[in-house]
């Protein structure tokens, strides 16, 4: 048996807001529906689904944290600088990432790394 894909899917409170965010960060719409409130997203073989409808119960909160791997690190972090992302600084975490985190409109957490050479 094999696990063919793994499609995260992300509680957001604006759909349009949300969709507007990862847009700047490169990703583009595949499918949208308004009326469900729900948008997948694309960025090469990678997927993403946001859902306004997952925020039913207010009271619950609910966040994920998603890790992109983006083949450049250096080029990903500038071209979401220009798209106006507040990004912080390039860091080497312990474990030999080259990193940033940030966190989407709702608070959803985006690690995104790749590999320190040695």
């Amino acid at each position: 048996m094999r696990m063919n894909r793994l499609i995260p899917m992300l509680p957001v409170k604006s759909m349009p807001a949300s969709v507007g965010f990862y847009q700047k960060l490169g990703f583009s719409i595949e499918q949208r529906n308004d009326e469900w409130r729900w948008a997948m997203l694309a960025f090469d073989e990678c997927r993403l689904m946001l859902d306004e409808s997952i925020n039913v119960h207010p009271g619950m909160p609910r966040s994920g944290v998603l890790y992109l791997y983006p083949d450049d690190i250096s080029a990903f972090h500038a071209q979401a600088r220009k798209n106006g992302v507040t990004v912080p600084d390039l860091e080497v975490s312990f474990y030999g990432m080259t990193e940033f985190r940030i966190d989407d409109p709702v608070g959803n957490r985006l690690w995104i790394g790749q590999s320190t050479p040695a």
